[in-house]
């Protein structure tokens, strides 16, 4: 499959989770991102960079990417959280089910803006800090070891100065 296939592919899967995907194309041609629900081929863990132990924003990328072993995530420049693709039943795994004000579990009922799928440099307010791979890649469930060390590593900066 070329690499047009693969992006046209894994379009067509983020589209499945939106009732009107015309719109969606639309807005992500003029803004950039879209609005995608949550809870049916996907989840969503919104994590602070804070709790992912991220402190160099343009080093987050590799970051991420060694730290979870892979799957997407996207980042809102602005809010400075990350927004990690997970299952759609991660929200019900009983290590995610504690609330913190630095990790939220997003599934049914909630919305995530996605960026284009062509959105990969920090030129805009979102884009994808690690791509997606193919249809269906999603971070692996561990989110909540990410979350614990970065805390642990944010801990470390703050009492060593």
């Amino acid at each position: 499959m070329s690499g047009a296939e693969r992006r046209l592919a894994v379009e067509h899967w983020l589209l499945s989770a939106t009732a009107d995907r015309d719109q969606v194309r639309q807005e992500w041609k003029t803004d950039g991102v879209a609005l995608l629900r949550c809870g049916g081929i996907f989840g969503a863990v919104r994590i602070s960079a804070a709790a992912a132990g991220i402190s160099e924003p343009q080093e987050s990328s590799a970051y991420l990417l060694q730290a979870l072993l892979g799957g997407p995530v996207l980042v809102d420049q602005t809010t400075l959280r990350y927004y990690l693709l997970v299952g759609s039943t991660t929200g019900l795994r009983e290590q995610c089910e504690q609330g913190r004000d630095d990790a939220e579990v997003m599934g049914s009922g909630h919305y995530l803006g996605v960026p284009a799928l062509g959105a990969t440099t920090p030129a805009r307010r979102s884009y994808w800090c690690v791509k997606i791979g193919c249809v269906g890649d999603l971070v692996d469930a561990k989110v909540s070891q990410l979350a614990t060390t970065g805390r642990y590593r944010l801990a470390g900066r703050q009492f060593h100065g």
